[in-house]
């Protein structure tokens, strides 16, 4: 090594090397810190406060698992419906439902919860060697919105390493080790578990100490799943969920519906209707950037859903939705995601009469498709 600096050829060059990856390690630090920023969210006119989890569960605070918490209450009393979006972030119709919820709802009876990011800490990276973007905009009347894509896996910066198995820590169900790190793999939770196990009690920790009545955990899957366009239902949920589908199917929004299979554990559907009083559904959309038969993973997939491989493997039959040139759009998406709030809480409210959550100011359907969803999106405050 030291010839190898003393040789007045190759001590430059050396130097020169040197140099040019510590820029590389620094701007490329600098990005990866830049993703830890949140994407603003604003509250709308129906918000009536705004918390943090820390504040149901201190030992959140200062976490990257400390997330928002907005709550939205109407005049008269009523149920209280929780709505999570960010569970698995890169399933983004889920946050901007969510979003959505918070910038425009209005309940009069009742309260609605919403957490956009369920996962907070998933927003903070990407599936890494899969070439997704770190952001997506939306434009808007005044200006343009931004938001991440994330991956659906905590950080592994914040809960590392992987165990080569993992075992739900209830049932003692077996899993692949990065399950670990999957909200949606891990309730109820354990408090004084890793990262993801404390975050999912902390959320149902939420819900018992608010007193939920009915959860949607809003997701997405690729068109090659099986499992998409569907509500899955716990079998406490499941006549409000069979009469929201036949509400969505009425309007022409095409739905399935699933039951929460008893022996698959750790997911919403199953253990939010097992440990808390809550009704409990998950929904799914189809996102074809999270699929295996995509092209270019790029902002446009992102926000326009369209590819053409999935239009060649919908003409092969290799798809559980229909799938042509004009793709699935996340404006479709969200819109699919907010009809089955309205229709959710429509089937809610008629076998509830006496804790009712009645709501309005959601974004219609049609007119999200139509408009798009900068329409609906709120100006962001200057700092």
């Amino acid at each position: 090594m030291k010839r190898f600096f003393d040789d007045a050829f190759h001590r430059p060059r050396a130097l020169l090397l040197i140099a040019a990856a510590a820029a590389t390690a620094i701007a490329s630090g600098a990005m990866f810190l830049s993703m830890h920023e949140a994407e603003p969210i604003v509250a709308g006119p129906g918000v009536t406060s705004q918390k943090m989890l820390s504040d149901y569960v201190p030992a959140m605070a200062g976490t990257p698992a400390d997330t928002p918490v907005f709550i939205l209450e109407g005049a008269e009393p009523g149920g209280t419906a929780l709505v999570l979006g960010g569970t698995h972030p890169q399933e983004i119709s889920g946050l901007m439902g969510a979003v959505l919820m918070v910038e425009n709802a209005t309940p009069q009876r009742g309260r609605i919860i919403v957490l956009p990011q369920a996962n907070r800490s998933g927003f903070t990276h990407t599936d890494p060697l899969e070439g997704f973007p770190h952001t997506y905009k939306i434009e808007t009347a005044g200006g343009t919105r931004w938001f991440r894509v994330g991956m659906r896996l905590t950080n592994p910066v914040h809960q590392w390493p992987d165990p080569d198995l993992h075992l739900h820590p209830q049932s003692g169900e077996r899993m692949v080790g990065w399950e670990s790190r999957n909200l949606n793999r891990n309730f109820p939770g354990d408090p004084d578990g890793r990262y993801t196990t404390r975050l999912n009690a902390a959320i149902v920790a939420l819900a018992r100490a608010e007193g939920v009545d009915i959860v949607l955990d809003m997701h997405e899957a690729y068109p090659e799943y099986p499992i998409i366009n569907m509500l899955v239902a716990h079998e406490r949920a499941f006549e409000i969920a069979t009469l929201t589908m036949i509400g969505l199917q009425t309007r022409g929004i095409a739905m399935d519906l699933m039951a929460s299979p008893p022996a698959l554990r750790g997911l919403s559907h199953r253990e939010f209707g097992d440990h808390t009083e809550a009704f409990a559904i998950l929904s799914e959309t189809a996102n074809p950037a999270m699929g295996r038969f995509r092209g270019r993973t790029d902002e446009a997939l992102v926000v326009e859903g369209k590819d053409v491989n999935y239009v060649r493997a919908a003409a092969l039959d290799r798809l559980f939705v229909p799938f042509d040139e004009n793709g699935h759009p996340l404006r479709e998406r969200t819109a699919r995601q907010l009809a089955t709030i309205e229709e959710m809480l429509i089937a809610y409210n008629e076998a509830n009469p006496d804790k009712q959550v009645e709501v309005s100011g959601i974004p219609a359907y049609q007119a999200v498709i139509d408009e798009g969803i900068g329409r609906f999106l709120l100006p962001v405050p200057a700092q």
